[in-house]
């Protein structure tokens, strides 16, 4: 089995400590990675000392700086997107390369999200290594399924099926929905899946997120636009419309879970409202 090079790419944005937890975490690896790349919008977005890291500034806003990252990669095999509050197992790089050495047809791959912060409550860093380690010790049972798209806090990419694919900067802001489109389109070019071979926790780290209002209006403008793009099946965006509205209201009668649902309730409506006036677009929540 050849060596591949792997490019770790964080794009983060006002959580300079949370990157850094990451990028200390990535020294934990069996395989370390051969670059890591801080993609942010300003130095001060970047943690000091960054540990090695390479910062890449360009224009903020979640899909600009996965591109600034992709486009300074392009000499690598393959590149792993990291959330900047993910918190990746010992051993996901080393599998993540055997994956991609071993199986050619392989154009992208989701990994395993053992426990996902992002659809509760905030989970703290030291109780996500302690998962991870957990985790290395004893890796979830085999699994492996083709997916429409990806999802983006762990997933990896072979750059010679991505060429000069790139996430669609016209979503703002948080992006939302954005690695679902990439995966979506990278399907075309070979096989894309979600697999249980590498693995690790997503924080779900509030703090520095975008307002939620804005998050709820993408929430249904985004896959408004991807579904006038055409290259993800009607059905599953209507879906996934349909369960976020349905877990913003209930979760903003419930409460709990350290998010501000009754935020994303008035951003989904302030939506319905453009699209019965024929307004709706993604640009338009970075004005809410």
């Amino acid at each position: 089995m050849g060596r591949l090079t792997i490019a770790v790419i964080i794009a983060t944005r006002g959580r300079a400590d949370v990157a850094g937890r990451l990028i200390r975490h990535l020294g934990a690896q069996t395989r370390r990675p051969d670059r890591v790349i801080l993609s942010v919008a300003s130095p001060t977005d970047a943690p000091k000392p960054a540990a090695g890291a390479e910062i890449v500034c360009g224009p903020a806003g979640l899909a600009a700086q996965r591109n600034s990252g992709l486009n300074a990669v392009a000499d690598m095999d393959v590149a792993v997107f990291y959330d900047d509050d993910f918190v990746p197992a010992p051993g996901a790089l080393e599998a993540i390369e055997q994956l991609f050495a071993t199986r050619p047809e392989i154009a992208g791959a989701t990994g395993h999200v053992a426990a996902d912060g992002a659809t509760g409550p905030e989970i703290g860093d030291d109780a996500a290594a302690d998962i991870c380690r957990r985790l290395h010790l004893s890796p979830p049972p085999w699994a492996e399924r083709p997916v429409i798209g990806l999802y983006g806090c762990n997933m990896a990419i072979r750059l010679s099926a991505a060429g000069g694919l790139r996430f669609d900067e016209a979503l703002p802001l948080y992006g939302w929905q954005e690695d679902l489109d990439f995966g979506a389109r990278l399907s075309a070019r070979g096989l894309v899946i979600r697999t249980t071979a590498f693995t690790g926790v997503h924080r779900g780290v509030k703090s520095a997120r975008p307002v939620e209002r804005g998050l709820g209006y993408a929430q249904i403008a985004n896959p408004a636009y991807l579904m006038r793009r055409g290259d993800i099946p009607a059905w599953y965006l209507l879906r996934l419309m349909a369960r976020n509205v349905a877990a913003n209201h209930l979760g903003a009668l419930m409460g709990g879970d350290g998010t501000d649902r009754m935020g994303r309730v008035r951003g989904n409506w302030r939506a319905f409202r453009d699209l019965a006036r024929g307004r709706l677009a993604p640009g338009r929540a970075a004005d809410l």
